[in-house]
C-alpha cells in the first residue's frame, strides 16, 4: 500500500519523483543534449534503432519512460530495447542476473485527497482527483539469464528503401493538408495546414521526412484531432512547450519507422530547460503528449510491416501523466 501522510494525501516521494525525473532531463538539456535524440547507428550505441518495448508483453511504453529507457541503454551499452520486471523474467523460465541495476520507470495513477472528499460531499460538487506517479523496476533483458531465444535476438532493422514510401503513405493517409513549397517548415493552425520545402532543399534527403513529422505532430493537436492548445504565440512559453511535444514525437515516429532522429530546433533548449525548471510535471506532460501524438501519426502507417504498431498508448507497465 502507498504511503500517504496524515491528511491522505500522497507522500513526499511521489513529489519527488518528478523531481527526480526532471532532474534528468534537465540535465542533459542543460549539457547540450536532447534526451529523445540519441546516437543510433553509431559506436556509442549498441542497440537497435527501435521504441522500447515490454519483452513479455510486447507492449512498448511510452511518453517519459521512452526518454529513460533510451537513457539507459545508450548510457549501460544494452544491445536490446527490450525490458522485463524481476518477476516476468521467472515468468518465462529466466532470472535476473545477481548483482545487476534495474532501471526506474513509472506509471501513472489518480487519488483523491480525504479534504477534497469532504469539500465535495459538503458542496455536493464531483471531487477533484490528483494525478500522481507510481515508480517501478524493470531490467533490461540483457541483465538476465536463461530466458528463450526470441526474446534476446536482435530485431532487424527496417531496410533503407522502405522508409521513404512508409512516411509519404502515412502522410496521405493521415488526411492533414499537406503543402510542398517555400523556404520554411511550419504548420498553420488557423487554416489547418503543414508546409513544407521541397525534398532537393535539405542537405540530406531523410530530413525532409524527419521535418515533415514533426510538422504533423503539431498538425496533430488541432481541435478536430487530439485538442491540444496550440493558441501560444511565438516566443512564449507555450509556443516553447508545443515545440517541445512535436519534437519528441518527431523522435518517436523516427524510432518507430526506423529513421535516426536528429535535432530541429535546437535553439529551443534554453526555452525548454526554463519550462522544466518551472514546473516538475512538465516533461512528463509533454513526453505523454508526444506520445499520443505519435501514436495518432503513426496508426496511418502502412500495416505491411511493424512501423506502426512500435509505439504504445498504453500498456499493462506503464501509463502516461495526462
Amino acid at each position: 500500500m502507498s504511503k500517504r501522510d496524515p491528511r491522505g494525501r500522497p507522500s513526499a516521494d511521489r513529489t519527488s519523483l518528478y523531481d527526480e525525473i526532471t532532474g534528468k532531463i534537465l540535465a542533459e538539456l542543460e549539457a547540450g543534449r536532447l534526451p529523445w535524440v540519441q546516437p543510433w547507428g553509431t559506436a556509442a550505441a549498441k542497440a537497435p534503432l527501435a521504441m522500447p518495448t515490454n519483452a513479455a508483453t510486447g507492449r512498448g511504453y511510452s511518453g517519459v519512460n521512452v526518454l529513460i529507457l533510451w537513457g539507459a541503454v545508450i548510457s549501460l551499452g544494452f544491445p536490446s530495447q527490450g525490458w522485463l520486471t524481476f518477476r516476468q523474467a521467472l515468468s518465462l523460465g529466466g532470472n535476473v542476473r545477481k548483482g545487476e541495476r534495474g532501471t526506474t520507470v513509472v506509471y501513472a495513477d489518480r487519488f483523491v485527497p480525504d479534504d477534497e472528499r469532504r469539500r465535495a460531499r459538503e458542496t455536493s460538487e464531483e471531487a477533484q482527483a490528483i494525478p500522481f506517479l507510481k515508480r517501478f523496476t524493470v531490467f533490461n533483458v540483457a541483465q538476465c539469464d536463461g530466458l528463450p531465444e526470441d526474446l534476446v535476438a536482435a530485431v532487424p532493422a527496417p531496410e533503407p528503401g522502405l522508409i521513404e514510401p512508409t512516411v509519404d503513405a502515412l502522410i496521405r493517409a493521415s488526411g492533414i493538408d499537406f503543402r510542398i513549397g517555400g523556404d520554411r517548415a511550419y504548420y498553420a493552425p488557423a487554416p489547418d495546414y503543414v508546409m513544407v520545402p521541397p525534398p532537393q532543399a535539405f542537405f540530406e534527403p531523410i530530413n525532409w521526412h524527419r521535418t515533415a513529422l514533426h510538422e504533423c505532430a503539431h498538425a496533430s493537436g488541432a481541435a478536430h484531432r487530439l485538442g491540444r492548445d496550440l493558441t501560444g504565440s511565438f516566443g512564449s512559453k507555450k509556443y516553447a512547450f508545443e515545440e517541445l511535444v512535436a519534437e519528441i514525437a518527431s523522435a518517436f515516429c523516427c524510432a518507430a519507422l526506423g529513421i535516426a532522429p536528429t535535432v530541429r530546433h535546437a535553439d529551443y533548449i534554453g526555452s525548454w530547460a526554463e519550462i522544466l525548471r518551472e514546473d516538475n510535471r512538465a516533461i512528463v506532460r509533454a513526453a505523454s503528449q508526444a506520445s499520443k501524438a505519435a501514436d495518432w501519426l503513426l496508426a496511418f502507417a502502412p500495416s505491411t510491416g511493424d512501423a506502426g504498431q512500435a509505439v504504445a498508448t498504453t500498456s499493462e507497465a506503464a501509463r502516461e501523466a495526462a
